[in-house]
């Protein structure tokens, strides 16, 4: 018999009870007898038979579904940790995780979350592709909200984002453990309010100078677009110095990547000649670069499992959001072997 169109009244011919009996051991029910629940779970494991969907949403109130909206999150190269850290704590509670891209675009994701509350879920995780603020559709509050890497502007709805200063006071500190005290700093984007990255970085990197009484010197910061050319010709830029950089901090690893390249270029060896330190951990640029690159890890997973445990929270266990937190999650140095 097909499974997709067997029924409980099925199951309970095959097992020789009531239908009743049946719902109840689908349901856990306490009071059935151990033979009777035996022999209803031995023809549903033998015939594969699965409740649907349907059927045990009306039956429990509760769709055990999640929405995770994203920007461009799903196309970058941190989609995986993200979600894979969403999707670790909703496996444990039974839940199933629906992921829409929407693009940057507010009546696309109007869209994609008339789409979610269609299919009744419990709740949303919303992801930006960087750190930032963002525009959400007015629907999306018509269920409890997540945001992961991102916040609205009046902190309206509960976040998780990187704690970006931190990171850029720790990544300079690194270097100036090490005795360097001309660091130059290729910086992500400018400093707008509009990209807390390049902001508290630069914060977090002037921070750590004044700690170890080194003068900030503008001259030794320049501001790229994450891409590994930016890298490359603001490393050869900064070389020009007098007295020249020991030492790069470089926004991403992207451009810590054409920083390498600049400085072999310029017969330069990492890090005898010039440390460099990269920011995101992007695995696949870090331990593939000769030295592999020490660097300054965005916590995606960890800001992906964060968003899932406070939504569950929220939404399952109907916890009121008071306080609608904003979270700001530490960045860890991971130690390689680009600063001696």
């Amino acid at each position: 018999m097909d499974n997709k169109k067997l029924t409980i009244q099925d199951i309970a011919k095959r097992a020789g009870v009531s239908p009743a009996t049946v719902s109840r051991v689908l349901n856990n029910y306490a009071h059935v007898s151990e033979k009777k629940r035996a022999k209803v779970m031995a023809v549903i494991e033998h015939l594969d038979y699965r409740p649907s969907f349907t059927a045990r949403t009306m039956r429990t109130q509760r769709s055990r579904l999640i929405g995770f909206l994203t920007d461009q999150v799903a196309t970058t190269p941190y989609a995986g940790d993200i979600i894979r850290g969403a999707q670790d704590v909703l496996w444990e509670t039974d839940h199933i995780l629906m992921v829409i891209s929407a693009g940057d675009n507010l009546e696309h994701a109007q869209q994609a979350v008339d789409a979610l509350l269609e299919r009744e879920v419990e709740g949303i995780i919303y992801a930006a592709m960087y750190h930032r603020p963002v525009r959400l559709p007015a629907n999306i509050y018509e269920v409890p909200t997540v945001l992961a890497n991102c916040f609205v502007e009046d902190r309206s709805l509960p976040s998780v984002v990187p704690d970006e200063v931190q990171g850029g006071y720790e990544a300079t500190c690194e270097l100036l453990k090490r005795g360097h005290r001309r660091i130059g700093f290729i910086n992500v984007n400018t400093v707008t309010p509009g990209v807390p990255a390049s902001r508290g970085r630069l914060h977090g990197y002037r921070q750590a100078l004044a700690e170890y009484d080194v003068p900030f010197d503008e001259t030794l910061v320049r501001y790229g677009y994450g891409a590994p050319e930016h890298g490359y010709d603001y490393t050869k830029a900064l070389m020009t110095r007098d007295p020249a950089p020991t030492a790069l901090f470089c926004g991403n690893d992207r451009m810590a990547m054409g920083a390498y390249d600049a400085l072999r270029k310029l017969r330069l060896e990492i890090p005898g000649d010039v440390a460099v330190i990269g920011f995101d951990n992007q695995e696949i640029i870090a331990s593939a670069l000769h030295p592999k690159l020490s660097t300054m890890q965005l916590p995606h997973y960890e800001m992906g499992r964060w968003a899932a445990e406070y939504l569950t929270a929220l939404a399952v266990n109907d916890e009121p959001d008071e306080t609608t937190i904003q979270h700001v999650m530490h960045c860890p140095y991971i130690e390689r072997e680009s600063l001696g």
